[in-house]
């Protein structure tokens, strides 16, 4: 095992996308199991903080240490095991997501809760309970998780599968290898109905496995995930399609929703079924107009939809969604479709460029990024974006919103220059998480609460329930050592 101490070689486990800063000691590159145990027993021993990092790409913090040591994934990079008939594959967490997409695809295997951003490592993703555009149709990857390898703060090891531990209403108990019992009172709150990834996920009855997944390395390190697969479609429907009127372009994302939830309680296969409803307004075409000149002059926004076919039925369904594109005005004669598999990624590295230029951007101003990642029931959605484009208009800020409307999920990514600015941002950031709240939403859809949502998280729940969350950890890590500064304050915690 390698432990590295010297600034120059630590440095780049200092910051993340966000362009959040911070400090440790040492960082630790464990290469199995029972070094994250070692480790674990000593830091634990010693109550010195414990920071969990993957490869960097997450959004909130939750990888930068605030002090102690880091454990990095980098060398826990095997894919174990991919069973083609039984549909599941087995991986270390330190496993590229591109890497794994690569190897599935040749297998014709897909794994659906394919996060935007696929140089994440698989880990990461289970720690967020991560989610992009295909959650539209498959959701997150929580839905995909069957078992789990854990090492908790003390060095015991935990494994669980799912369907085999059941919490007693709000009683869970779980017994590590060695023999350990640990006994959790689930606390009691309501979740929001909606796209959600915002703390623990909590219910009586609950399975025992879910309590890890989303918990940004602040109940245990995970070591093994067991994951499922589903074949791949045959083939895809891929298109960019533009508005010359914003209106247009989200009532035809509505339909297209409504349409696809109703195929699916239905069953029908003889209608559209979305697999992605990704939304771009005129200021995010704006943005990327340097690079994309064919986007159309006029067009104030643009949708991203894919639909999966067969040979037999593409016709008809690229005729079903024509219909709908003419229905609401939007330009079939502009719209990028994409039929080859080149085409298709060149839209799926448009989508990808969005966020990566945003990162660029903060990065060449030293500040912080400062992009929502609000979700809210449905029939709110109109109500929240209308309500945070005025906020930033208002507020004259540079910004842009883009993101998953089809799980009426927005990234309004407000563009500070300086420090001044990003101060004066947060107030806008802060207003735009307390209406969603307010309309039954969350804080943060995909990305977690890391580090530098924990203000507004407190005001989601309120500290009453970030307490019984706390006391939750505090079962699990009694020092406090993990993840120390993820989900909870400082002095919360």
């Amino acid at each position: 095992m390698i432990v590295k101490t010297r600034m120059d070689e630590i440095q780049n486990f200092l910051s993340d996308a966000s362009n959040y800063k911070g400090f440790c000691n040492a960082v630790y590159f464990p290469e199995n199991t029972n070094d994250v145990s070692q480790i674990l027993k000593e830091a634990n021993d010693k109550k010195i903080t414990v920071t969990i990092a993957g490869n960097g790409t997450g959004l909130a913090g939750a990888r930068v240490p605030q002090g102690g040591i880091v454990i990095s994934t980098d060398m826990l990079d095997k894919i174990i095991n991919i069973n083609t008939d039984e549909m599941y594959a087995i991986s270390e967490p330190g496993v590229l997501l591109s890497d794994l997409l690569s190897v599935l695809k040749e297998k014709a295997l897909l794994y659906p809760p394919d996060p935007t951003e696929n140089n994440c490592y698989l880990g990461g993703t289970v720690a967020t309970n991560a989610s992009g555009e295909k959650t539209f149709k498959y959701g997150p990857t929580r839905n995909y998780i069957l078992e789990l390898e854990i090492v908790l703060a003390d060095g015991e090891i935990l494994h669980l599968k799912r369907g085999e531990n059941q919490a007693d209403n709000s009683e869970l108990q779980l017994k590590t290898d060695s023999g350990k019992e640990i006994n959790i009172h689930l606390p009691s709150y309501k979740m929001p109905a909606a796209k959600n990834s915002a703390g623990y996920f909590v219910k009586p009855g609950m399975d025992a496995i879910d309590l890890f997944i989303g918990s940004e390395g602040t109940l245990g390190v995970i070591t093994k995930i067991k994951f499922r697969l589903l074949a791949s479609p045959e083939n895809i429907i891929s298109c960019i399609v533009f508005f010359e009127n914003e209106e247009n372009a989200l009532d035809f994302i509505q339909k297209g929703r409504e349409i696809s939830y109703t195929s699916r309680a239905y069953n029908n296969i003889q209608s559209i079924d979305a697999l992605s409803l990704e939304y771009f307004d005129v200021k995010t075409l704006d943005f990327m107009r340097e690079d994309y000149k064919q986007i159309p002059d006029n067009a104030i926004a643009g949708v991203w939809f894919e639909q999966e076919v067969s040979k037999v039925n593409e016709e008809f369904f690229l005729d079903q969604w024509l219909t709908l594109i003419r229905e609401f005005n939007g330009d079939e004669d502009s719209a990028w479709f994409a039929f080859t598999e080149k085409d298709k990624e060149k839209l799926q590295i448009f989508r990808h460029a969005i966020p990566q230029k945003i990162i660029e951007l903060i990065a060449k101003y030293n500040v912080k990024k400062l992009g929502t990642d609000v979700a809210v029931p449905d029939a709110k959605f109109k109500d929240l974006y209308y309500y945070s484009k005025k906020s930033v208009q208002q507020s004259k800020f540079n910004y842009l919103i883009y993101g998953h409307f089809g799980n009426s999920h927005m990234h309004l990514n407000i563009l500070p220059r300086n420090e001044e600015e990003y101060l004066k941002g947060k107030i806008v950031y802060n207003a735009i998480c307390k209406k969603a709240v307010e309309l039954g939403g969350t804080i943060s859809a995909e990305h977690g609460i890391g580090k530098l949502k924990t203000d507004y998280f407190l005001e989601m729940y309120g500290e009453e329930i970030i307490m019984k969350m706390a006391e939750l950890k505090k079962a699990l890590d009694p020092k406090m050592i993990l993840g120390s500064g993820n989900i909870f304050k400082a002095q919360i915690t």
